[in-house]
Order: C-alpha cells, then structure tokens, then sequence
C-alpha cells in the first residue's frame, strides 16, 4: 500500500543543516493503522507532511498505491491528495463557517454537484457522530467536536489513507478515548489505512496494529505494537512502553528496589495474552518452598492481546529459588532475572 525508502529531509538554517528525517524507509499495509511515536523533535510530524508534500523531501520515494508521489506535478498532486486525508492537532477549522461547510469545503474544491455534497455530508456527520450540529459553528464546539468535524472533512473525498498528526493531543484523556475509538471504527467499517502521529504510547497501545519508533529523525526500531511491548529493544522505545505500564522511571525505580530487597531474587514476569490469567504465582507457592513477594505489576490492553508485567522478589533457599526460575520458564511467561546489587 504504502513504501517509503531512503526519505529524507534537511532544513537548511543560517548555522548549520538540520536533518529532520534521516534516511527513513517504511511500509505500511493496506487497512492497517500504523503508529509513528516519538519525542518532541525525533521528526515524526515532518516525516507525515512529507508523505502528502506539504513538505518537500530533500530525497527519497513515497510510493503509495504503486504512484511515485515524489514525481507528481503540481496539478497531479492536487489530484492525488484527494485520497490522502489529514487531521490535525488543533483541528484547522474554517471558524467562519458552519459543521456542514467545513465538511462540504473539499468537496466544493472537487467540484463535486450540490446534491452530491449534501448527500455526503450528511452521512459524514452522521459517522462521526455529530447529527443536529450541521448548523453549528466551530466555536460552539467542545475540542473533541472539533476533532470530529476535522475527522468528517479528512474523508470528504473518500481517502484511500488518513494520516493524523497528534490527532488528540490537544484533548482530554475521555475525549481522547473516544476520539480513537471513532478512528478504529471509520478503519473496520471504510478499510482505511491510517497513519498516527503521537508522542502517547496510550494512543499506539489503544489502536494501532504496528509502530515505527522515531528519534532524531531516523526509525530506530518497529513492529507489532505487542512485539514492541514484550520485547523493547531500544532505550526510547523502553521509555514509551513504561509511559503505559505505570512505571516512568523503570531503572531508577528497579535499582532502589534492588537496594531495599537485597535478600533473594528479583524477576520481572511478561504476560502475553491468555498467559495474563495464569495463577502462576499461587502455582509457585504450591509447589516450590519460598515466598513470593509482589513488588509491582500491570496489564494492559493492544490490539492484538493483553500484555501484563509484574516485578516479584522470591525468597528462600538458593537451590528452590533458582528451582522455581526454571520452573516458570517452562511455562508461556517470560521471565528476566534483574542482576544482583
């Protein structure tokens, strides 16, 4: 559906050049939502105006639909943007016209007869879930409204690919929620792929099926969001995974659990799926002579399964404590064995 390869983008400043996006190669599967996260300049929100040429890239090829959107002239580009929609953090609203007008504007621009437009509107405001506020003002809007009415325009022309830039960013965590689940129903019902921007893994871990981990302009790691959970090989990936596993400060917080239980081992357990619901702890208790203290755990929920972790302290004889280690790894659950302080 979508193949980036070698894209790049340099902003030349009066100091120096600034790579915002370094060499990036991507691909993106039809019907998929694809989530993009990094900090604040890593370049994701460049990397997605490029990807419609509201930016130029300084090299590299956008191919989407097997068009080359590089090589577009302006006049094929204008044509081409009809199937690529965009959502923006602070919505982008027309405040001079109503629901209904911001939603017909794209499709005025296209052209499309009067009839036509109301026809689709209509269903448009109906989708989002904004039915009676046709003739309202963006000003008599609350932020998630506005959000909607900035949703209903981006599929105005019937986009093939939705690319939203800190779509909910700007909303509170509710809004948020509900704003994500209007997004995950638009791609079940329209089969459209989408393409998120955030620097919140709650939005990555809520709806997307895989992500691109970004910093200083390159992807440093992606895959399957619970891949990506599970098995975070990069420090800012860990950092995002921990943002959802209500521990933002893991190593700090493992070394002074390191300090303050010195005495037996410390594991931290992963649970995937099915495996959330094992009563592996009690299972332990039953079976091997030690104490098991539960320091930390969470589980959470992705797209493809839930993902739980829990940090435990196993106390006893070092011959059962290592006994149980090697009971629990013949089970499904993964487990990491923190080294001694």
């Amino acid at each position: 559906m979508i193949s980036i390869k070698g894209l790049s983008k340099v902003f030349k400043t009066k100091d120096r050049d600034v790579k915002a996006v370094d060499h990036m190669d991507l691909s993106v599967d039809k019907g998929e939502i694809f989530g993009v996260i990094g900090y604040s300049g890593a370049g994701k929100s460049t990397f997605i105006r490029l990807l419609n040429r509201l930016e130029e890239p300084t090299e590299g090829t956008i191919q989407i639909n097997d068009q080359n959107i590089i090589d577009l002239s302006k006049n094929d580009l204008r044509v081409a943007r009809q199937n690529i929609g965009m959502i923006f953090q602070h919505f982008n609203l027309l405040w001079s016209r109503t629901v209904f007008d911001n939603i017909a504007f794209p499709l005025e621009i296209a052209g499309v007869p009067k009839e036509e437009r109301l026809k689709r509107v209509n269903e448009l405001i109906d989708l989002v879930g904004l039915s009676g506020r046709g003739k309202s003002y963006p000003s008599q809007l609350s932020g998630g409204q506005k959000q909607r009415v900035g949703i209903a325009r981006a599929l105005a022309n019937n986009p093939q690919v939705l690319l939203c830039d800190e779509a909910t960013s700007a909303l509170d965590p509710e809004t948020t929620d509900s704003i994500l689940d209007l997004l995950v129903d638009i791609n079940e019902k329209l089969g459209l792929t989408i393409i998120l921007i955030t620097h919140e893994m709650h939005v990555i871990r809520k709806i997307c099926h895989r992500v691109a981990v970004m910093e200083s302009g390159k992807v440093v790691e992606s895959g399957d969001v619970l891949d990506v959970f599970l098995h975070p090989k990069e420090k800012v990936t860990k950092k995002f995974v921990d943002q959802v596993m209500g521990d933002p400060d893991r190593e700090d917080s493992l070394n002074l659990i390191q300090e303050t239980y010195r005495s037996g081992e410390i594991l931290q357990l992963h649970f995937v799926g099915e495996n959330t619901n094992q009563a592996l702890i009690s299972d332990i208790s039953r079976k091997f002579p030690v104490d098991v203290n539960i320091l930390h755990g969470k589980i959470t929920q992705t797209q493809k399964g839930a993902y739980g972790t829990m940090l435990v302290q196993l106390v006893g004889e070092e011959a059962e404590v290592s006994r149980a280690i090697d009971y629990i790894r013949t089970t499904s659950v993964e487990v990491e064995v923190s080294p001694n302080v």
